[in-house]
């Protein structure tokens, strides 16, 4: 295993935007938001750029001070994005999405970086970072999710204890869905990452175990947190 992984020059990265180009035009031929899909890839390719070189100086950095802020910013950034599903209620409901995907995501990062990983220093920017993205953005969309589904069930007048068990359940089934599906259909992103740069698959895999149980549980947890703190009978 001792291939190294391929490099991709930008002229050849620009073969995939061929079928994304395709999905834009399907978008705009069937009278969709074909603009959001623009905007969405724009956003994308400049965040990707920025982070590239961002990171670099942060690996080089080693500053915890650093790492405490980002780390802050992306659950504050998560956060705002989860409640775009309800923009009505966004602003106040912001500080249970905060809460909940700091605590949810919070515990699952430290008990995976401090106890699985033993990072030394603790905050390691080259893992707690990445690991970081992976936990905060999963705790994103389950709380997403479940601020939908848990309004949209209020609104057909479900009652709250039977609507957040439903709410719940939503948020949990692209996890839930992957973990089926994982080895079988897909080999998910840090798994084929570390076998494209060369690393054993018995090595993969138990990063990948790692991955598939800490998103589960980043999700179950924040989404959890979010519904007891989002209880009408409560506000």
């Amino acid at each position: 295993m001792n291939e190294s992984i391929t490099f991709i020059p930008y002229p050849r990265l620009l073969i995939i935007f061929i079928p994304v180009a395709l999905v834009t035009y399907i978008l705009y031929a069937w009278y969709l938001d074909w603009k959001n899909s623009i905007y969405a890839l724009t956003r994308m390719l400049i965040q990707l750029m920025i982070i590239g070189y961002f990171l670099t100086y942060i690996f080089l950095s080693n500053d915890s001070l650093i790492v405490l802020i980002i780390l802050t910013s992306m659950v504050f950034i998560a956060s705002w994005i989860a409640l775009g599903t309800i923009p009505k209620h966004r602003s106040r409901l912001l500080q249970y999405a905060f809460i909940s995907i700091m605590i949810g995501g919070g515990l699952t990062l430290l008990l995976v970086t401090q106890f699985v990983l033993k990072l030394d220093p603790w905050y390691m920017p080259r893992y707690m970072i990445p690991m970081a993205g992976m936990i905060f953005a999963s705790s994103m969309n389950g709380v997403s999710l479940a601020a939908e589904r848990l309004q949209a069930e209020l609104e057909r007048n479900i009652n709250y204890d039977k609507a957040k068990g439903i709410a719940l359940k939503a948020s949990l089934i692209p996890i839930t869905n992957s973990l089926f599906a994982v080895g079988l259909v897909s080999l998910p992103g840090m798994m084929t990452g570390q076998i494209l740069s060369g690393i054993s698959p018995h090595v993969a895999v138990r990063y990948q175990i790692m991955v598939m149980c800490m998103i589960f549980s980043a999700v179950g947890l924040s989404s959890y947190l979010f519904l007891y703190m989002n209880n009408p009978k409560k506000n």
